[in-house]
């Protein structure tokens, strides 16, 4: 069953349509899942072993914030199995009383079921990138680090609203695929709304968002050393390597996060 931090009634879109049962936990306003890179990815398995079809979205700050107060956002992220993939919003998790909560990271469950597909013959399909060519090259870096894997097709979209001839191409080309999996890194919540808009146009079982997953695995962008990403300063590396983009970001919903946590915590100690 799905935990929850309140009593309103549940927006519980995975349990209605039929998916795998998946513990979660509100925080703020958004369903988190209880679980670890195991558990996210047999539950992506078995989500394609019943061909059904679902979305996963890696959560960061950003999301659980922008989803408060854009009403789009915050349906395809409530049609979404959220994973905790900032480390704040794991200790929000066990501040609110699940000290098992870890941290489910887009780029690294990426990986790791790369690493299973591999074995396991599960077919994928990319849809991002920065370019035709810096797809080109996370599809060969993933090739030559998990050999077997079956990337069956890959698609670089334009930085505009897609238009409806080129969102029935891009159905088209995946659905000829037959992917059992569309990772997706156009960023959030961009990728989390396109997921939405195309879930019941796509036969793939599981559409992923993994945001900066398709730079860093391309090795276009480098990744904040793990100490840092263990003590919740990753946004702090990401922040100097990129201040133009985003400063904005991070100065205007941080703090945010921060104060409306603090109310929903104050508000769970005194409901003990």
């Amino acid at each position: 069953m799905s935990a929850q931090t309140d009593s309103r009634p549940a927006r519980d879109v995975i349990v209605r349509s039929g998916l795998p049962a998946m513990a979660r936990v509100r925080v703020l306003d958004t369903d988190l899942a209880l679980t670890s890179y195991e558990g996210a990815m047999d539950w992506m398995d078995e989500v394609v072993r019943r061909r059904e079809r679902a979305c996963v979205t890696a959560a960061a700050v950003h999301l659980v914030m922008v989803a408060r107060e854009d009403p789009e956002t915050r349906d395809a992220v409530d049609r979404a199995l959220a994973v905790p993939d900032g480390v704040p919003l794991v200790w929000a998790l066990r501040a609110l009383g699940h000290p098992e909560a870890s941290r489910v990271y887009g780029p690294d469950l990426m990986a790791h079921y790369c690493e299973r597909a591999s074995r396991t013959g599960t077919t994928m399909f990319l849809y991002g990138g920065r370019s035709d060519e810096a797809l080109e090259d996370l599809t060969q870096a993933l090739l030559l680090r998990y050999p077997g894997l079956r990337i069956v097709g890959g698609w670089s979209p334009p930085f505009r609203e897609l238009t409806d001839p080129e969102r029935d191409e891009v159905a088209a080309r995946i659905n000829a695929t037959s992917a059992d999996i569309v990772w997706v890194g156009t960023g959030q919540p961009k990728q989390e709304k396109w997921m939405a808009e195309m879930r019941e146009r796509l036969d793939a079982p599981v559409l992923a968002g993994v945001g900066a997953a398709f730079d860093f695995h391309a090795g276009i962008v480098p990744q904040a050393p793990r100490w840092m990403q263990r003590r919740g300063l990753e946004w702090t590396y990401r922040l100097a390597r990129e201040p133009r983009r985003l400063w904005r970001r991070y100065a205007k919903y941080n703090p945010r996060f921060v104060a409306a946590f603090a109310r929903q915590y104050a508000a769970h100690r005194a409901g003990r």
